[in-house]
């Protein structure tokens, strides 16, 4: 074992205080340089110090293939998260797929995405599986939700029924967005409103989980009826 002499000690000190100087000559000079990286494609109320942005959790819901992951990859600024398992053939008498014989995958938890909206209002979303079989995983998925989105399919309405007694009877706000596929007959919101006997202060839209701003649009609905629905 060596032996610690006192020229060693003191020129470990002055090798503490060399070092010392160094970092302090360098800080002010690289402090900028950090900072300036980690700010780097920061949303503008991100760069504010005297706020902070209000996160909410929306839920997509609704039946199998209606295009509840398609909505959120749509309007999500960050890459989605996708739980998509490929269709095999031990599914193909609980899957219908005459509405959408394309469609190869399916969500086997959730999807989940965010979009930041007003500078400081953050929305995350969780899209929930739409078959029976995950239905249990619902509750799980719409605790601290603000609000939800129940995504229709007008060549399938009824299979938007259990996300809406769901939703009725835990009283959480939701809107319907009716997701209008290329190919088939456009209803009028009225009538989509009467063949789902949906009450009049629940919002009803029209639109195309494909396209950012129809969505943005439905989010915002969403948002706006959740801040009627809570007392003050």
């Amino acid at each position: 074992m060596g032996t610690w002499l006192p020229e060693a000690e003191a020129e470990a000190e002055a090798g503490a205080e060399a070092g010392a100087a160094t970092a302090a000559e360098a800080g002010p000079a690289a402090e900028p340089v950090a900072v300036a990286a980690a700010e780097e494609g920061a949303q503008p109320w991100q760069l504010d110090r005297t706020r902070a942005p209000v996160a909410t959790k929306i839920v997509v819901a609704g039946g199998f293939g209606v295009g509840k992951t398609t909505l959120v990859g749509s309007v999500s600024e960050i890459t989605p998260l996708q739980t998509e398992a490929l269709m095999t053939e031990a599914s193909a008498d609980s899957d219908d797929l005459t509405a959408t014989p394309d469609k190869l995958t399916t969500t086997v938890a959730m999807d989940f995405g965010r979009i930041t909206l007003d500078d400081d209002l953050v929305l995350y979303l969780f899209g929930t599986p739409g078959q029976q079989r995950f239905w249990f995983m619902w509750d799980d998925l719409v605790r601290g939700a603000i609000g939800a989105v129940v995504l229709a399919d007008t060549r399938r309405l009824d299979e938007c029924f259990p996300a809406l007694d769901y939703f009725e009877s835990c009283g959480l706000p939701y809107v319907v967005a009716v997701n209008h596929f290329e190919g088939t007959e456009e209803f009028a919101e009225a009538d989509v409103r009467e063949a789902l006997t949906v009450p009049d202060r629940i919002p009803v839209l029209i639109m195309d989980a494909r396209r950012r701003i129809p969505v943005v649009e439905t989010l915002l609905a969403l948002v706006g009826h959740a801040l009627d629905m809570t007392p003050e």
